[in-house]
């Protein structure tokens, strides 16, 4: 708090113990990729010609000198920069003179079952794509071998059409985790069903949770694609745009998934609830028929408890085994009663 504008403050946890640094350079027929070690020898070695497109990869943002550097060699504002370190940030598109800048949130599952969410920076200039994420590993994989091999057409095109293979391929990672979300809700239900339990109830409230921060994640991304295909500025392409009106469905696609996944999990917190009250219930039914069974037999015994002289049924030979057989009667009468009325 206090600080000017535009500080460098990196606001996040650090998430590895080096930055990584990679370039590739392509066109039509030529492909390159290569680490580095210093972000001056990324500097120097991206490509200024209009033949080749540059994609700059930054893994590791918790250095913010060289961020700094980075933002200053390419005339990337403050504002941005700030951005670029300051973790929490909202999905958004912010539109400068030469450049664009765009924020995401990259989705991952952590041991098959824990998300992470990771913020990713875009920052588009003519013929230079930067990605600023906050650790190693991402979902680009696929891109990066396209590039590779030369299929399709994404080396013909520039690097506007890049950032978008790049958003796609976080919004279709969306969907991986969609289904993963979809069958523990599954698995949870039929669990749920089953036997109720307390650990049952922690996983859901989980599971909760997590979709609430899909949504936080996908529902600004949907304003930030619709932004991009009306952007107006020579760094979009017409052709591109096209694009994008695609993955502008995909998102809503992925928000309506979410919405009923977010619906899907009420009504299971909601069954949980009415499976514990059935539970109980049942345990009620079944001792309030004890009781009820017990009532009369305890007025009986009450009766032959009492500390009275005379009392002619005590003189009676026989009088110990009727009363016991009349209370096995009343019992099992009740019983019977109860069965056929299906009270138990």
């Amino acid at each position: 708090m206090g600080l000017a504008p535009g500080s460098f403050v990196f606001t996040g946890m650090q998430k590895v113990d080096n930055v990584g640094i990679e370039l590739i350079q392509y066109r039509e027929k030529e492909f390159i990729q290569t680490s580095l070690d210093t972000i001056q020898d990324a500097i120097q070695n991206v490509k200024k010609s209009t033949e080749y497109t540059n994609w700059l990869n930054i893994e590791g943002i918790h250095e913010v000198e060289l961020v700094e550097e980075l933002c200053k060699h390419f005339g990337i504002h403050r504002l941005t920069g700030e951005d670029i370190v300051s973790v929490g940030q909202r999905p958004k598109l912010d539109e400068f003179d030469d450049y664009l800048h765009l924020v995401l949130k990259m989705v991952m599952l952590e041991g098959g079952t824990y998300m992470s969410f990771e913020q990713t920076t875009f920052i588009l200039k003519d013929g230079l794509l930067i990605t600023f994420q906050e650790k190693s590993g991402d979902v680009f994989d696929h891109v990066r071998k396209r590039l590779e091999e030369g299929k399709g057409q994404i080396r013909m095109r520039s690097a506007d059409y890049l950032m978008y293979a790049l958003v796609d391929a976080v919004v279709d990672h969306y969907f991986v985790i969609l289904e993963e979300v979809g069958e523990r809700l599954d698995e949870l239900e039929v669990e749920m069903l089953d036997n109720p339990s307390e650990k049952i109830l922690a996983k859901l409230h989980g599971i909760r949770r997590e979709a609430l921060q899909l949504r936080r994640s996908v529902y600004p991304l949907r304003e930030v694609v619709s932004q991009l295909s009306k952007i107006e500025k020579s760094l979009i392409h017409p052709e591109t745009k096209l694009f994008l009106r695609d993955l502008y469905d995909h998102t809503i696609q992925a928000i309506e998934t979410i919405e009923v996944f977010r619906d899907m999990a009420s009504g299971m917190l909601d069954l949980y609830m009415n499976s514990i009250s059935n539970k109980m219930n049942n345990v009620m039914k079944v001792l309030t028929v004890i009781s009820t069974i017990f009532i009369p037999l305890t007025f009986i015994a009450g009766i032959y408890g009492m500390n009275f002289k005379y009392m002619p049924e005590l003189a009676f030979s026989w009088a110990y085994p009727i009363v016991m057989l009349f209370m096995f009667i009343i019992a099992a009468g009740m019983v019977i009663y109860f069965r056929r009325k299906k009270w138990f």
